[in-house]
């Protein structure tokens, strides 16, 4: 168990001084055994929510595993375990997805972590392998559930719940709520539901606009709205991931920086445009729906949907990742001559009229350098910043 002075000074290590209402419910409900289901939008706060959960259920000075949290993607994983480790708990956690040798993990869970998370396959896998023993766990944190179903892993998810000790006391979080539930995640009678998803934003911490273009290929629509943002951070969602690549050559082609994200590429290109775009030296991010979930990236201005989103939970998913934590943002709909706005789309979207002349965005002053060598080449940040400032002649304070 963990008090709430504890937990707030947990919390206070994000530079976060308060609870807001959706984590102060998490908390109320961290003890007992009922099973609880959260809904809030994204960037509510949903991931310290059931965090607090987490930490009401490990026994520091118990040595085994307590407590596994699954999430769809590698990307929510890493954003998951860097929250945790930010806490400055204490407590022992093993992070396991894909992307990476599975033998380092193998070798990481050889010191039992009290707390596993990973992705499905990757944990189904450890399991299989009896890389870790799971009959000491009491708590499974499912973080945005029904994404997992939509990508196809519920199999999956069915052996890693029959493989742990049964009863299990569930948390299932998200962001929409779920039409269907299987009979192996079917709650208690006495389970909880956190529902804040009825908090919507107001009209000035979101707006929405609708771009009209009269072109069906909507590139030069696009190229002109993102020089008319003139640089501000923007996420761009197209629904293939082809396309993602074509409209980011064009707009390479024209001079506007950018870079893509999507499932085909490999991991480590996934995490430089992730690094690029989060640390703002690339304020364009082209994407499918990929990154629509569980990536926390601050100060995202713009959400512009080159392609309709399917359906009003991906909508939702999209918005998400502008306007985070009670900040503003805005949402555009770039409309093909033959298109029209779905009935979920509420408000009706303004009419946003693009400049006739329009210049590129100043470019960002920031530039990423990725060096590919670590502990293993003993090299660390110091010995970087070092060369950097010795033989690169670089002032301290301009690198970051």
């Amino acid at each position: 168990m963990i008090s709430k002075e504890k937990w707030i000074e947990h919390v206070n290590n994000l530079n976060i001084d308060t609870l807001n209402p959706l984590q102060e419910a998490c908390f109320d409900h961290a003890g007992g055994n009922n099973d609880l289901r959260i809904f809030s939008r994204t960037g509510s706060g949903k991931t310290l929510g059931f965090l607090s959960v987490v930490l009401h259920h490990v026994q520091p000075d118990l040595h085994e595993t307590q407590v596994m949290i699954v999430a769809p993607t590698r990307e929510l994983v890493q954003q998951i375990e860097d929250v945790f480790r930010k806490l400055q708990t204490g407590i022992r956690m093993t992070a396991c997805y894909g992307g990476h040798k599975r033998e380092i993990e193998e070798n990481n869970l050889k010191v039992t972590p009290q707390i596993i998370i990973g992705t499905t396959g990757r944990l189904g896998d450890h399991i299989r392998r009896k890389n870790f023993d799971c009959s000491r766990i009491q708590l499974l944190v499912l973080d945005e559930f029904d994404k997992m179903f939509e990508l196809g892993f519920e199999t999956e998810l069915k052996f890693i719940v029959e493989s742990l000790p049964n009863p299990i006391r569930k948390v299932m979080s998200s962001a929409t709520k779920a039409d269907f539930l299987p009979e192996f995640l079917s709650s208690s009678e006495n389970s909880v539901d956190i529902d804040f998803s009825e908090n919507v934003r107001t009209e000035n911490q979101f707006e929405i606009f609708r771009v009209d273009s009269s072109d069906k290929d909507k590139h030069q629509t696009l190229f002109q709205l993102l020089c008319a943002l003139n640089g501000k951070s923007s996420i761009v969602f197209f629904n293939h991931r082809e396309h993602v690549e074509k409209c980011s050559d064009y707009l390479k082609e024209r001079g506007l920086a950018n870079v893509f994200y999507h499932g085909a590429l490999m991991q480590q290109e996934r995490d430089i445009a992730l690094a690029k775009f989060r640390n703002g030296s690339q304020n364009t991010l082209l994407c499918t729906d990929l990154a629509s979930r569980g990536l926390d990236i601050q100060n995202v201005r713009n959400i512009i949907h080159f392609h309709l989103p399917v359906n009003e939970e991906s909508y939702t998913h999209r918005n998400g990742r502008s306007a985070r934590m009670d900040a503003s943002g805005r949402a555009f709909l770039v409309m093909g001559p033959e298109e029209y706005i779905p009935e979920y789309i509420q408000p009706e979207p303004t009419p946003f009229d693009l400049p006739e002349d329009f210049e590129l965005p100043v470019k960002t002053e920031w530039v990423t350098l990725f060096i590919h060598a670590g502990k293993k080449e003993k090299i660390g940040k110091t010995d970087i910043l070092g060369f950097m400032i010795q033989i690169g002649q670089m002032k301290k304070k301009i690198v970051g």
